[in-house]
């Protein structure tokens, strides 16, 4: 168990690593329908997780008097998805997300400030993800209705989301005159954050087991929230939004199949 737990926190990082990686393969950026698919891929992946491998798990789950589970049961997966919410929108308050950053990064004139703004704006945006992972994880662990399939899909979809922010680090960083092994090794330090984040939170709450369902429930708003703030408008910005809407409803459905298949 604990083998699938150590390789599932692992997978988002190779995401990361490959991205970054690209650098020394690639002279040029993804092309914008490639990083539609997987962005689109990513998100479906990740609502589809939200409803069958953390809300509907936290609702059966539900820590409440057994006369009224059957009523009730959505009070804690109700509180722990607006806390979720309500922690991303204040995140997002006091910290800009990722599109911002790379928005400000461009009007820098400084190359020094450009390369800082870039690393801390993958970074910070990988810790809520790490998160994410880590209660998922957490949750299968202490058999809280999680399944090893479902987890390991999320695990994939936030690798293929974290593809292109790779290469967002690496190459730019190249173009401005590092070299290709320290432009790679920058990108691979901004995912790094991501597994830490999610190993200190398996910890955390496995020490909370009774808490779980509000765990659950927060990282599918944390989730939800960040899908529709990042990944929606990202796949479908632009000319051929289809691309990122054909993808979004096949990791959906793979999400969902493999929940419930693997379940």
């Amino acid at each position: 168990m604990w083998l699938n737990v150590l390789l599932g926190i692992a997978i988002p990082l190779v995401g990361t690593t490959l991205g970054s990686a690209s650098v020394f393969l690639m002279k040029k950026d993804l092309s914008r329908s490639v990083q539609r698919a997987l962005t689109g891929f990513a998100a479906g992946v990740m609502v589809a997780a939200s409803i069958w491998s953390l809300l509907i798990p936290a609702m059966s789950e539900s820590m409440v008097p057994s006369y009224f589970k059957g009523k009730l049961s959505f009070v804690p997966a109700f509180i722990g998805f607006w806390v979720g919410i309500l922690f991303l929108l204040i995140l997002d308050k006091i910290i800009p997300h990722l599109h911002r950053f790379a928005e400000e990064a461009e009007g820098l004139k400084s190359r020094a400030k450009r390369e800082t703004m870039l690393l801390l704006a993958v970074t910070i945006h990988n810790i809520p993800e790490g998160m994410t992972i880590g209660v998922v994880y957490a949750g299968l662990v202490s058999g809280s209705g999680i399944s090893v399939g479902a987890a390991l899909a999320l695990s994939i979809g936030m690798a293929l989301q974290n593809f292109p922010e790779g290469a967002i680090i690496s190459m730019p960083l190249h173009a401005e005159g590092k070299s290709k092994g320290r432009a790679f090794f920058d990108g691979f330090l901004s995912g790094a954050v991501e597994p830490v984040a999610a190993i200190f939170t398996v910890l955390f709450a496995w020490l909370a087991v009774p808490a779980m369902p509000y765990l659950l429930a927060f990282a599918a708003g944390a989730m939800l929230y960040a899908v529709v703030e990042e990944l929606i408008p990202e796949m479908s910005s632009g000319e051929h939004s289809n691309v990122g809407v054909l993808m979004f409803a096949f990791g959906f459905t793979l999400m969902m199949a493999l929940d419930v298949a693997l379940g």
